[in-house]
């Protein structure tokens, strides 16, 4: 008799909201990181094999969006990081942002996963809140209201 092992599989942070947009406003709407997420940003996001960094002091993160289906998904690949917080400086690096959107009545449903960032990683804890309030507090409002708070 074959003894059966229980494996456990890492869950990647994932996080949704419904905005009062189509998805073609509302993907124009990720593509403008600096309106939402971080006001140090430097490149392109809106198209594939643009380039992008954000910056937060001594901590940055550079990106290359490596898929893109028109109004409906876009991916952006971790390149390069230095997370100042944390012991690996690089935990980010090869990881990947996606972002699904799905269009219904006039509504967009935007599913956000960072592929790579699981509960075993080193920046977690910190990183599942700052996710979150970017994601419902600023780009939701910049989506809906028009002005996000970026950092």
């Amino acid at each position: 008799m074959k003894k059966q092992t229980e494996t456990l599989t890492e869950q990647d942070f994932s996080y949704s909201i419904t905005v009062n947009a189509p998805a073609k406003e509302a993907m124009k709407k990720i593509s403008h990181v600096n309106l939402w997420w971080a006001k140090d940003f430097k490149g392109k996001a809106a198209k594939l094999n643009d380039e992008f960094s954000v910056y937060f002091g001594d901590t940055y993160v550079d990106f290359k969006i490596s898929e893109v289906i028109p109004d409906k998904k876009i991916t952006w690949l971790v390149t390069d990081c230095n997370l100042g917080w944390i012991k690996d400086k690089k935990e980010w690096k090869n990881t990947e942002t996606i972002w699904t959107l799905t269009e219904k009545n006039g509504k967009t449903r935007i599913d956000f996963v960072h592929k790579g960032l699981t509960q075993e990683s080193e920046c977690y804890e910190s990183c599942k809140p700052g996710w979150t309030h970017h994601i419902k507090d600023s780009l939701l409002k910049l989506i809906d209201e028009g002005k996000g708070s970026p950092e």
